[in-house]
């Protein structure tokens, strides 16, 4: 019987491929019962991501329509990207912000940290509640304007239902802010 708090033994690790945006490790391992296995897994920044539900006032929601290559379609979500170099979470967050919907943030409330397909990839990401808003701009790196889209928030079973609102961490994200306000 194996220990459930023992993790496997990483004998070896290799990158196996890579593009610009991302690489793949191979991971061969020993398992507490003497198991080998070999594991891939994309190998991630190590910096993680944010993600940011804007509140332009008590009853408001801020989203975005933007492209995503992985379905080759638009898809409308919160602001989100990756934490640069040197950045602590909150700084990208209001960074991300001025960038994708041209505001920032006087009030910014760490809500959650979330993963994606933790079995495979180590990414994680931060989600915070963005409030008091101000407008500032920032350039973005997106190829084309973002669509900036309200949304009431006493409407957001409605927005559950909508075609194009349909990732995990945007809808983790709303019912996460959702149960924060209704305290």
């Amino acid at each position: 019987m194996s220990n459930k708090n023992q993790l496997p033994i990483i004998r070896q690790t290799k990158q196996v491929a890579s593009s610009r945006l991302f690489a793949i490790e191979q991971l061969d391992l020993t398992f507490s019962n003497g198991e080998q296995r070999q594991y891939e897994r994309m190998k991630g920044s190590g910096r993680g991501a944010v993600m940011i539900v804007p509140m332009l006032d008590n009853d408001t929601l801020l989203l975005v329509r933007e492209y995503c290559a992985g379905t080759h379609n638009y898809q409308l979500g919160f602001p989100k990207g990756l934490i640069d170099e040197g950045e602590q979470a909150e700084q990208a967050a209001n960074r991300e912000l001025k960038e994708e919907i041209h505001y920032g943030s006087q009030k910014l409330t760490k809500i959650s940290q979330v993963m994606m397909a933790p079995a495979f990839f180590n990414a994680k990401m931060d989600i915070f509640l963005a409030q008091d808003l101000f407008k500032a701009s920032l350039p973005g790196d997106e190829p084309e304007p973002l669509e900036l889209v309200s949304w009431p928030l006493a409407d957001y079973k409605r927005l559950l239902q909508q075609e194009d609102f349909n990732e995990a961490r945007s809808i983790a994200a709303l019912m996460l802010v959702l149960d924060l306000l209704r305290g």
